[in-house]
């Protein structure tokens, strides 16, 4: 399922259907021997409007088969004007959908929660009569979002909120037998507060919150995006923490994704007790030329997430994800230490890397995309910092730029995965269980290469091989009536 001519910039071992606007994941659930991932889609165009449900499923997170729209507005009716994001879970033979419906005329900011059912492995869904929460909170200025799992013998859920006070929140209902809903207040909620010591924060409201229980000894996360109605700065957080009650009890906010592209990332709880997350990583680029080549948006690699003893998030990508490593690009091993960089070799548009660096200074990995552009992967080992540089990674001034940073050990070396898919990157910090995601427009046509280099008086051991990415097996669709709209006959 690939554009003719191929597009450079379109990932091939990324989820998202051949056109057109894809946000938010949905529904993520293991369910009759399939992951199953749906996704917030326009199958009109490549804009963010007129909000169906798409819809994916795979046996192995390789092969990948479209299925039909899962879920599409009705006209009058209570999402008249989109179905937007929520979660699906597996409850015997039968799917069950939650999502917010969305009336303009209701409130811009207000979607209460609707459920959709699916008796045939998610190919049809029919609604429910009536929404199952079908008003809010009065102190709500938002809400949205539903996320529905089960606890034992009930079923819980959580729904994204910004409250009157100032407070972003997560708000917990219970149900018996996921028909009837009872609130039972907030799991969580606190004013807005920096993370990580930098200038975003947990945002006015709470978007998209997921929650990974606690499990065999460590805490609980209580994962959210931060929504700002007012300044637009977002950023996805993570609290750390314990259930008392009905509520969660958190330590300070910290990062799920410290880069600029990654937005509300949803949970899956795969077989033996993994969970896996998938995010959005939305276009940096002017919309005109996403609208230009025709789509917008693509989700992130699934990503094994746990708790780690010390209370951190740890992410790592599927280990599935190894079969799409092909031939080997490089393998490079020396030291850097002068003021000529070290050629590394040359790499694809799609590879996937790993390295072993150990530096006194500043020293960094450049991928080099064509004259004059690059990408800079920097280890500052006196500030402790990762930073991805992309201020050169295009020549188009359409394309967004800026650095990024992580906190990085110093001391020892650090071990590091880069995952590069024509226009997307995702760094994860192996030594720490961190990832940086963005997106970045190379527009040279020559060959990539990897260049290792120091600042004057560092120095940098490195070890680094890398591989081809090879693309996801992406079926065609059945033809027919169901064919999704926006899909190749």
């Amino acid at each position: 399922m690939s554009t003719a001519p191929r597009d450079p910039h379109r990932p091939v071992a990324h989820l998202r259907p051949p056109r057109n606007w894809i946000n938010d994941p949905n529904g993520l659930v293991f369910h009759d021997g399939h992951y199953h991932v749906f996704h917030q889609y326009n199958p009109s165009g490549a804009t963010h409007a007129n909000m169906h449900w798409g819809h994916f499923r795979s046996p192995d997170l390789l092969s990948w088969e479209p299925l039909p729209i899962a879920l599409s507005p009705t006209p009058g009716g209570v999402d008249a004007d989109g179905c937007f994001s929520g979660n699906a879970v597996s409850d015997g033979d039968r799917l069950v959908a939650f999502y917010s419906a969305n009336r303009w005329d209701r409130s811009p900011q207000h979607q209460p929660v609707a459920t959709a059912v699916s008796h045939d492995g998610g190919r049809t869904f029919s609604r429910r009569g009536q929404l199952a929460v079908p008003t809010w909170p009065e102190d709500c200025t938002m809400y949205r979002d539903p996320y529905v799992w089960r606890d034992g013998e009930r079923w819980r859920m959580l729904v994204g909120a910004a409250l009157a006070d100032g407070r972003g929140a997560a708000l917990l209902y219970e149900s018996p037998d996921l028909e009837t809903w009872t609130y039972l207040g907030p799991f969580d909620a606190r004013a807005q507060e920096p993370v990580a010591g930098t200038d975003l924060h947990t945002g006015e409201g709470w978007e998209c919150p997921q929650y990974l229980p606690p499990h065999s000894g460590r805490p609980g996360a209580l994962i959210f995006s931060a929504w700002n109605h007012h300044d637009g700065a977002r950023c996805v957080t993570a609290l750390v923490g314990e259930e008392h009650g009905n509520a969660f009890e958190a330590g300070a906010p910290a990062f799920v994704d410290h880069g600029p592209d990654c937005y509300a990332p949803a949970l899956l709880r795969a077989p033996g007790d993994r969970w896996l997350l998938w995010g959005w990583s939305p276009e940096a680029r002017e919309g005109d030329w996403a609208v230009a080549d025709g789509w917008s948006g693509v989700l992130t690699l699934p990503r094994e997430i746990s708790v780690a003893a010390d209370g951190t998030l740890h992410q790592q990508p599927a280990s599935e994800l190894l079969a799409l490593r092909g031939e080997s690009a490089l393998h490079a091993e020396g030291v850097a230490n002068g003021p000529q960089p070290v050629e590394l070799g040359s790499v694809g548009r799609a590879f996937d890397l790993t390295a072993r660096l150990e530096a006194t200074g500043t020293a960094s990995l450049r991928l080099i995309t064509g004259p004059g552009e690059y990408l800079d992967i920097r280890l500052d080992a006196d500030a402790g910092e990762l930073v991805v540089d992309r201020d050169h990674a295009s020549l188009d001034p359409r394309a967004h730029g800026g650095s990024y940073r992580m906190p990085c050990p110093t001391g020892r070396p650090v071990e590091l995965r880069l995952v590069v898919d024509h226009s997307l990157a995702e760094l994860f910090l192996t030594t720490t269980g961190q990832v940086l995601t963005l997106r970045f427009y190379p527009t040279g046509d020559g060959p990539w290469r990897l260049e290792a280099r120091t600042a004057p008086g560092a120095r940098l051991s490195h070890a680094v091989d890398a591989w081809e990415l090879l693309p996801l097996v992406v079926k065609e669709p059945s033809a027919g009536p169901e064919l999704p709209e926006g899909q190749p006959t």
